[in-house]
């Protein structure tokens, strides 16, 4: 079986934001507008920490699918492409960890 990635989700996602009715959670969420869908990450990045906190692996993955989910929906309601936070994480790769958080309290 081929292995799914996040950018299968991705494309996932533009389809069924592309299609219209009332089938479709994802349309569902955009419709809403994009504070939805930021609250909604918002809820599903709680439950993970919990997940995490509680030790359960489980629960933990399954979480983990919904933020991935949930954060794709939001980039997608404000404009945002996979690519772009790719390329992003893409420019950190040059630096430390540490170089990279200290580059970003100067800039803001």
């Amino acid at each position: 079986m081929p292995r799914f990635t996040v950018h299968d989700l991705a494309a996932t996602i533009d389809a069924r934001a592309a299609s219209g009715g009332e089938a479709s959670y994802t349309r569902k969420l955009l419709d809403k507008g994009a504070e939805h869908c930021a609250k909604k990450f918002g809820e599903e990045a709680v439950e993970t920490v919990i997940a995490a906190i509680e030790n359960n692996r489980d629960h933990l993955i399954a979480e983990s699918a919904d933020v991935l989910f949930h954060l794709l929906v939001l980039l997608k309601a404000r404009g945002v492409k996979l690519e772009d936070v790719e390329a992003a994480l893409a420019e950190r790769t040059g630096m430390s960890g540490l170089e990279e958080k200290a580059s970003r309290k100067r800039e803001g």
